[in-house]
């Protein structure tokens, strides 16, 4: 009121004013007289409409919908069902998948809470591992009609049965029936409830078409079960010497006694060394030799088998040439072993042959074989046993062969893996065989079950093993790079302390030897190189570079302080002091 007050004063005031104006202008120029006189409702219209607020618009005009975040767990007012189920916005990742965009709440996708039976959760999914069908769980329950998943077929054909809903039981008709008899009476055809089935076939032959495929069956299956004979090779010898005896008629098998050490003595050197330099070269074998062994007891000799399939014998004194050479074998020679008095030898190959030599003349006197490689060959030490002879082989078997009868006499079948090595313990009563299953078992003789199992997780196969001079411990290379020792005197106890380190032999058959005084343990290794380690603490004392290939072998002569004899795999033999 007050401000329409102000206005009106305002307005009288200006009226009075151009009353006054008007008549100065009247007399003063005629020229204003077209001007109106002023209207007042205007005037005061547009005062109003310059003082009053602005037109605002509120958020609800222009942002209809209310949004909150997807994670929201409180929401503080009532949404509206288009809010709630409103799609997603703001800027979308360029980077992600389709699949990953997918709204999930686990790892693989979105699962959605169902509610089932646990009977009958538990009947679809047995129903579905036995007869490969199952009801739809993504069938809407309404639905009157049930849809099947998995083998439809097999649905059909058990009519859509669960495994807890029996088949109904054939009918009377449908059964086979049987000829009836019940007359007891009737001694000759009485049948009782044994009797045959009425459509039942006592003898069926094939027809004409199943006739033919059944001869096309059996041709095949004969042509396949011939096993080709091998032929025999012929076993030759070369004697390399000039004289096959001396001027005294003694063959190369009588031991030296000009050599400046008693070779006859039964008595090991008082103390060794260790071995130095190398003093000599066997060569003549034109692949890797695989096993070398002394002349038993005087050790003047020296016999190697190769995998070029030759044996040599060679001097160890004097002129140490190549004695003679014996060829028989087609394949790799694997392992050799003399008899107790020298003059007879066995060698094996991976021809699946076993062969007896005679040393001196090189005549084969025997060819032994079971139709399976064997890996080792060994004589029975005892003078009364000398005809007997065991051959571990690659499948899972040792072989006792008796030489006079050349037949098997006894199978020792208890490894689950090739047989690697035998060694016999304890007087020659009981011998020990380690396989590839990485188990060592110990055996009474004759007797084809293990007395003595010896295997645990932490054991590695044990390729090669060599007993001690005093017949106490047994060494064993073991593939995890070790060489393990056993106790066969009492109760065959792993010396826990006793172990060897630091040579690399995984995945070869390297084996050890000790020193004739038992103070040095000697092993080759893959490299090529020959350790010796102190016996008593264990201690790696030397090592040296012996073959450029893997030294597979290595032999301490046993009436030398420090000679050794080592072969590898590169095809020589060294000799060193």
């Amino acid at each position: 009121m007050a401000a329409m007050l102000a206005l009106k004063t305002y307005d009288s005031d200006s009226n009075e004013s151009t009353d006054s104006e008007n008549k100065e202008e009247t007399t003063n120029d005629d020229s204003f007289s077209h001007l109106k006189p002023i209207d007042t409702d205007s005037s005061i219209s547009k005062a109003i409409a310059l003082n009053a607020a602005p037109v605002v618009a509120s958020k609800d005009d222009v942002h209809l919908t209310r949004t909150f975040e997807a994670g929201t767990k409180e929401v503080t007012f009532n949404p509206k069902y288009e809010e709630l189920y409103a799609p997603q916005v703001g800027p979308e990742n360029p980077f992600k998948t389709n699949q990953a965009q997918s709204v999930r709440n686990t790892l693989t996708g979105y699962v959605e809470p169902a509610h089932i039976n646990n009977f009958h959760f538990d009947n679809q999914r047995k129903t579905f591992t036995s007869y490969g069908y199952a009801l739809d769980p993504s069938v809407d329950i309404h639905q009157v009609e049930e849809k099947v998943i998995g083998d439809t077929t097999a649905a059909e054909d058990n009519k859509g049965l669960t495994v807890f809903e029996q088949k109904p039981k054939e009918k009377e008709s449908e059964k086979r029936k049987r000829q009836k008899n019940p007359d007891a009476s009737d001694i000759e055809g009485y049948l009782g409830p044994w009797g045959k089935y009425v459509d039942e076939e006592t003898i069926s032959k094939p027809n004409e078409e199943e006739q033919k495929d059944l001869d096309e069956i059996l041709a095949k299956r004969s042509k396949m079960g011939k096993q080709k004979e091998e032929k025999i090779t012929e076993e030759k010898t070369t004697l390399h010497i000039k004289d096959a005896y001396d001027y005294q008629g003694r063959s190369f098998l009588h031991a030296p006694q000009d050599v400046g050490v008693n070779l006859k003595s039964d008595d090991p050197p008082e103390k060794c060394f260790l071995p130095k330099k190398h003093i000599h070269t066997w060569t003549g074998h034109t692949k890797g030799v695989s096993a070398i062994r002394w002349f038993p007891k005087t050790a003047h000799l020296l016999l190697s088998c190769s995998m070029d399939t030759k044996i040599k014998i060679w001097e160890v004194y004097n002129e140490r040439r190549c004695v003679r050479t014996y060829n028989g074998h087609k394949q790799a020679t694997r392992d050799i072993s003399f008899n107790n008095d020298g003059t007879e030898f066995l060698s094996c190959a991976y021809d699946r042959y076993c062969k007896l030599w005679d040393t001196e003349t090189g005549e084969c006197k025997g060819r032994f074989t079971s139709r399976k490689v064997p890996y080792c060959i060994k004589f029975h030490p005892d003078e009364d046993k000398q005809h007997l002879f065991v051959a571990g082989t690659s499948d899972k078997k040792i072989v006792c062969w008796d030489i006079r009868s050349n037949e098997i006499v006894q199978e020792y079948d208890r490894h689950l893996g090739a047989v690697n090595t035998i060694t016999f313990v304890d007087q020659n009563r009981r011998f020990v065989s380690t396989s590839d299953d990485k188990s060592l078992r110990v055996w009474e003789w004759d007797i084809p079950v293990d007395f003595k199992y010896i295997s645990d997780p932490s054991m590695h196969s044990m390729p090669a093993t060599n007993l001690s001079p005093n017949g106490k411990w047994l060494a064993c290379q073991s593939m995890d790079n070790k060489i393990c020792v056993f106790n066969v005197l009492n109760r065959f106890k792993y010396m826990r302390k006793k172990l060897f380190t630091g040579h690399m032999v995984a995945g070869f058959a390297c084996s050890m030897d000790f020193s004739p005084d038992m103070s040095y343990l000697i092993s080759g290794d893959a490299d090529g190189k020959l350790y010796i380690w102190d016996w008593k603490s264990t201690k790696l004392y030397s090592k040296f570079k012996a073959h450029d290939d893997v030294c597979i072998s290595c032999l301490w002569h046993p009436h030398e302080t420090s000679k050794v004899a080592t072969c590898g795999w590169d095809g020589v033999i060294k000799y060193w002091d």
